[in-house]
């Protein structure tokens, strides 16, 4: 419980209208979770507004209401108060409410397109086993040390995330590393909270269906790194052509990390096998369990933050290389000489760097089946770049479901199609059903032979016409790898 007066500690207000030194239980944005002495924001979203549910939350007996437009009629036991931006206001609050949670810790930030997953991953198990307490928000798990939180959003909602970090801060926590998606810092939902540092990995198409333009996409992410105190850092991937926009307008302290062009943290790759990265970094070479070349990226950025943030070269660098991956990211899976991978690439960028790093992996006659899809409700002129892509590095092709939501999926597999050139048709091979396709793949595979797996990652269901289905790539190709090929 607090004071609203505190909660509203710098919030930028148009109005109010009541009571300000009542007590307030908890914050709340959905009105069917109201319960006495709560005081519900009024947010609009992209479905619904919550302007339109303020009686409902009345009803349930909220003490106050925050909106950006005032009901027409006031009820006289109710406080109001009338805000500039009721996202950006929720953040504040949020943070005011939980005592500045970030404020405590060692916050960081990841935000791009690809890459953030793996890094704040990586980020949480080096710290960990450096000896620190740490917690994790990501899109594959949130983490509390070494407890698992369910996660449904790549950022949560403003009060979530103050609650976790509260959470962390009560477990003995230090640092926390997270994912910044461009949706959740366009909405807000990471206003309020005080970052030590963020770093930029990278960006290309994705997202238009919510961003409408490259352009707006890119300022999304910009925001992030504007809105940074001097005190923290921006870490920039510097072979990322858009780097520098990034940090242009930022008060952080710059600095960058590059394979190819000069940088504060460099590095250069000196093998690359399905075995693992051997990468020279600071004039050290240091062998790594993770694969390709935009892991080395990623490697390089946890190693620049790590230093960044006062860490010891030689201990990084140590415990760096017997870290593995994120689930669902370069993640293989073995039998009987067929490797198969599972990669959550759902872009076109991800998609190549995936395909590209395999061809770089492929020592002679083995062939490449690819098996992926294009999720449904979402951006649609990717769809024909990634079957482009998909065709033009792999030997075999197969088309099917991704998540296809509240599309039908023969519909976006013809989307896909638009993109393949004709001579490319013929190796091309069309099975909607995702588990088929996957059996089709393993079918085709023989004796060295990889398969591609692309999409979904760590996902472990389906979403057709608004349900969940229980799906797990891994678990599937493991099923059809054995029964396929066990005698």
């Amino acid at each position: 419980m607090k004071l609203l007066k505190d909660i509203l500690y710098k919030v930028s207000l148009i109005s109010t209208k009541g009571d300000m030194e009542i007590t307030v239980n908890s914050l709340v944005f959905d009105s069917r979770s109201v319960k006495i002495g709560d005081l519900f924001i009024a947010m609009r979203g992209t479905q619904v507004d919550g302007h339109d549910f303020i009686d409902n939350a009345l009803e349930q007996d909220a003490s106050c209401v925050v909106c950006e437009v005032l009901p027409s009629e006031l009820k006289e036991e109710v406080t109001y108060v009338q805000v500039v931006d009721a996202a950006k206001a929720l953040g504040m609050m949020a943070a005011n409410f939980y005592n500045h949670p970030s404020s405590k810790l060692t916050l960081v930030a990841v935000t791009g397109t690809n890459g953030k997953t793996t890094m704040v991953t990586l980020l949480h198990q080096l710290f960990s086993e450096m000896g620190y307490r740490v917690g994790l928000l990501s899109t594959v798990e949130n983490r509390i040390n070494e407890t698992v939180l369910p996660t449904t959003h790549t950022t949560p909602d403003a009060i979530s995330i103050n609650q976790i970090l509260h959470q962390m801060l009560d477990a003995g926590c230090t640092h926390c590393f997270m994912e910044a998606s461009s949706h959740a810092i366009v909405q807000e939902r990471t206003a309020g909270l005080h970052f030590a540092g963020a770093i930029f990995t990278n960006i290309s198409h994705d997202h238009l269906d919510y961003h409408e333009t490259f352009d707006a996409y890119i300022t999304a992410k910009k925001k992030l790194f504007d809105e940074l105190p001097p005190s923290a850092f921006a870490l920039i991937n510097a072979d990322d052509k858009r780097g520098l926009v990034m940090v242009q307008n930022t008060k952080a302290k710059k600095h960058s990390y590059a394979l190819k062009y000069p940088s504060d943290f460099k590095a250069k790759i000196i093998n690359n096998t399905l075995q693992g990265l051997e990468l020279e970094i600071n004039h050290q070479s240091v062998w790594f369990r993770l694969i390709g070349e935009f892991n080395a990226y990623n490697l390089l950025g946890v190693y620049g933050t790590a230093m960044l943030l006062g860490e010891e070269e030689e201990e990084v660098l140590r415990q760096l290389s017997q870290l593995k991956g994120a689930q669902g990211r370069f993640e293989q899976v073995f039998y009987r000489d067929i490797t198969a991978i599972v990669d959550y690439a759902h872009t076109p960028d991800a998609l190549e760097n995936v395909l590209k790093t395999i061809q770089k992996l492929r020592t002679g006659g083995e062939k490449l089946i690819t098996v992926v899809g294009c999720g449904g409700n979402r951006d649609k002129a990717k769809r024909p770049i990634m079957a482009k892509s998909a065709t033009k590095y792999s030997d075999k092709v197969i088309l099917t479901s991704d998540n296809p939501r509240n599309e039908e999926p023969m519909d976006i597999i013809k989307d896909m199609e638009a993109g393949i050139n004709p001579v490319d048709m013929r190796k091309t091979l069309t099975i909607a059903e995702r588990r088929e396709a996957i059996k089709a793949a393993c079918g085709m595979a023989t004796k060295g032979d990889i398969i591609l797996i692309a999409g979904k990652g760590h996902e472990t269901y389906q979403e057709i016409k608004g349900v969940k289905h229980p799906f797990d790539d891994r678990e599937i190709v493991r099923e059809m790898l054995r029964l396929i090929h066990s005698s």
